[in-house]
């Protein structure tokens, strides 16, 4: 019984400790408060505010309830092995080891500890040097996330596209909503580049081509990161590029820029006028949530626009089909031989767990 009640007081030590570091009694602090305004009578009046509060209530539950219930088995095992009873003590070690495995996998969400981490993520994807073939390994990439993505039943939206001339697209922006998604995604912030035989030339002759992945944490509600409208200029303007009658004949494009940072935003996809101007704020204060968070700042008017880590030559990754066949991080060297894999979306977790596992080292 002694040795039991010394593994059970380790595992408690060791559930307290992961709570702690995941904020768990905040956040069901905070899932107390979102429940009882839902049981307000009011509640509903604002159907679409509600809705967003209902899934951030569902979000909150599905990452505290695990972490409570867990806590409560070991302290009533602690509990039972107080009463000295021999004859539950098998039970209380099933119980215990049980514990222990279930633990191991809550343990799992100790990567997902940053700021945004169980955020939803904006991810723009934009061809670089490479011409055609930039373009081209830029709507791969996409491909590559959306694959990813849909496999594991995460929602894909996209929000903004621009086709390339030849083929290929010149950059995209897409949603991709789920659990701890940008905490996932965030080590995909970067250049990639491609080696591989081009089909865009006669010649058949080698090229490099690189694209710039940039994955923001999506911050939705305005009062989250608070713009002076007096720092913002929103031109509108006509939408061009594919799309349906109304898309190109409305001045239904708007661009946003933040003047004290530089910052750009324009998005033409939907019909809408309003619609492009809400989602462009969205990734507008995505953005500068972002910026805030690496430039290690609390106030948003000390932002001096985008820092190295934003800059275009952060090469993170190198993806060579010829002549030889890897797929190759720089900062973890974590390797594959098996491009088609990665590119397929169904490798790519590889280099997501190693970029994580490197954070926590």
């Amino acid at each position: 019984m002694d040795e039991l009640l010394k593994q059970a007081d380790t595992l408690r030590g060791e559930v307290h400790a992961a709570m702690k570091k995941l904020a768990i009694r905040e956040l069901s602090d905070e899932l107390r408060s979102l429940q009882a305004r839902a049981a307000e009578p009011s509640f509903w009046s604002d159907s679409t505010a509600a809705q967003e509060t209902m899934k951030h209530i569902a979000k909150l539950e599905a990452r505290t309830q695990p972490w409570i219930e867990l806590e409560q088995v070991i302290l009533d095992s602690i509990e039972l092995l107080g009463l000295g009873d021999k004859s539950l003590e098998e039970d209380i070690s099933r119980q215990l080891k049980h514990a222990r495995t279930r633990l191991g996998a809550l343990k799992q969400q100790l990567k997902f500890s940053g700021q945004f981490d169980d955020y939803d993520a904006i991810v723009s994807i934009h061809a670089g040097a490479g011409g055609t073939d930039a373009q081209d390994w830029a709507q791969m990439l996409m491909r590559m996330y959306v694959r990813w993505a849909e496999s594991k039943g995460y929602d894909v939206k996209t929000v903004d596209e621009s086709a390339g001339e030849e083929a290929g697209i010149k950059s995209v922006t897409l949603e991709i909503a789920g659990d701890f998604i940008f905490g996932k995604l965030k080590g995909e912030h970067g250049v990639h580049r491609l080696v591989r035989l081009s089909p865009f030339n006669a010649d058949n002759l080698r090229q490099t081509s690189f694209v710039k992945v940039e994955v923001l944490p999506k911050i939705a509600k305005p009062e989250d990161v608070v713009i002076d409208e007096k720092d913002l200029k929103i031109d509108v303007y006509r939408s061009g590029g594919h799309g349906g009658q109304s898309v190109n004949t409305t001045d239904s494009a708007v661009r946003v820029t933040h003047t004290p940072t530089g910052i750009v935003v324009a998005i033409q996809n939907e019909r809408s006028q309003l619609q492009n101007k809400e989602t462009a704020l969205t990734i507008l204060r995505s953005k500068l949530a972002q910026l805030q968070y690496e430039q290690h700042l609390e106030n948003l008017a000390e932002l001096k626009g985008p820092n190295e880590q934003a800059a275009w030559g952060n090469q993170i990754r190198s993806y060579v089909l010829h002549p030889y066949k890897q797929v190759k991080d720089v900062r973890t060297r974590h390797e594959t031989s098996d491009p088609d894999a990665v590119l397929d979306g169904r490798a790519l977790d590889e280099f997501i767990n190693a970029y994580l596992e490197s954070m926590l080292s």
